[in-house]
């Protein structure tokens, strides 16, 4: 790829959810852009972490791929992908049956994709090059062993998670509504009940955060039934004054995640937006291992690891689910994380300034 005469290149990225894989897809095609400006790259993606892609300086188009629409979302896929100029080489970053049609459809001469004792249903069948075979790791460092496989690996990696002059206007005017308050966002739920936190809980942490720490509190999440539920009872059973963000834009949820002076969530992808947008993040662990899912690199002081054994070394290649530990965790664990976030990356002063 780094041959001395640019040559025409179109590289196309599978990378299709959930949205924290699609932010730590982001260091790798950064890599990519940067080593060969001439590059096209076509990335694609399911709908929801598709919106998170739009303005990104490193790629030029995203299909969006209607899975759940079955076969007919198949077909809209076909066409959208051979209007397109021929793929050269497709980086496939899934490692599930879902990522099949995507990668055979993008037409890669070169379709490189996870070893076999890293895919599952047959996947690596729709590759015709491998990674390395290799133990399971971070999610942000396996993407990043395709930079390395070819020859890209970034020095320093980057986001560069992109907002656009509207949105900048209107993540302002959200910030600057009470005036020159630090706001810590919480967001409540995630895409898996098991990885949930108690409510009533969230409500203890809300009414410290206000009270104690001088917080705007802001709630911000989805539409979904249940994540709706989960705030509304953690409203509830708050004193606190919890601004309501929740809603169905990725885009507005990205914002105000990067606008924050600290986040706080269990395992969900805002966690992601949070540490691509250098906003300290608390994530809360006791389904999901947070060496293998958590903050990539950065504020490992501030997780609250239920996962983890005690005494146990870190184990980013241990995938097996930990039922029932989620409501081990109590809330003063989560508050006395918020003072070291206070003490030791400044999140109380950490106030949005447009």
């Amino acid at each position: 790829m780094t041959e001395s005469k640019p040559q025409p290149y179109h590289l196309c990225i599978v990378l299709l959810t959930g949205l924290g894989d699609v932010v730590h897809g982001l260091p790798l095609v950064n890599a990519i852009r940067d080593a060969n400006p001439w590059v096209r790259i076509t990335w694609i993606a399911e709908p929801m972490p598709a919106e998170l892609l739009a303005n990104h300086p490193s790629v030029e188009r995203i299909v969006v791929y209607h899975r759940r629409d079955g076969l007919r979302g198949v077909r809209r896929l076909w066409s959208d992908l051979h209007a397109l100029q021929p793929v050269d080489v497709t980086l496939n970053l899934n490692v599930y049956l879902k990522s099949v049609w995507p990668t055979a459809l993008s037409r890669g001469r070169r379709r490189i994709g996870f070893d076999r004792s890293r895919s599952f249903e047959g996947v690596w069948l729709a590759a015709n090059e491998h990674l390395p075979p290799r133990s399971w790791a971070h999610t942000a460092d396996m993407f990043l062993e395709f930079a390395s496989y070819m020859n890209v690996p970034p020095e320093e990696p980057e986001w560069r998670i992109t907002f656009t002059p509207a949105e900048r206007k209107e993540q302002s005017a959200f910030f600057r509504k009470p005036g020159e308050v630090p706001v810590a966002t919480i967001v409540p739920a995630s895409a898996s009940p098991k990885k949930d936190w108690i409510p009533e809980r969230w409500a203890q942490v809300a009414d410290s955060l206000e009270k104690e720490f001088g917080f705007r509190v802001v709630l911000a999440g989805g539409p979904g039934t249940r994540e709706q539920a989960i705030a509304r009872e953690i409203v509830e059973r708050s004193s606190a004054s919890i601004e309501w963000a929740m809603g169905d834009s990725v885009r507005r949820l990205a914002w105000i995640v990067a606008g924050s002076g600290l986040l706080i969530a269990p395992d969900t992808g805002p966690v992601h937006i949070a540490r691509a947008t250098g906003v300290p993040v608390i994530g809360i662990y006791g389904h999901t291992n947070p060496w293998r899912v958590g903050p990539w690199r950065a504020y490992e002081d501030l997780w609250i690891d239920h996962y983890t054994p005690d005494a146990a070394p870190p184990d980013p290649s241990n995938r097996k689910p930990m039922w029932n530990r989620m409501e081990t965790i109590e809330a003063g664990e989560v508050i006395e994380k918020i003072r070291i976030a206070v003490s030791r990356y400044d999140a109380a002063r950490r106030i949005f300034r447009g």
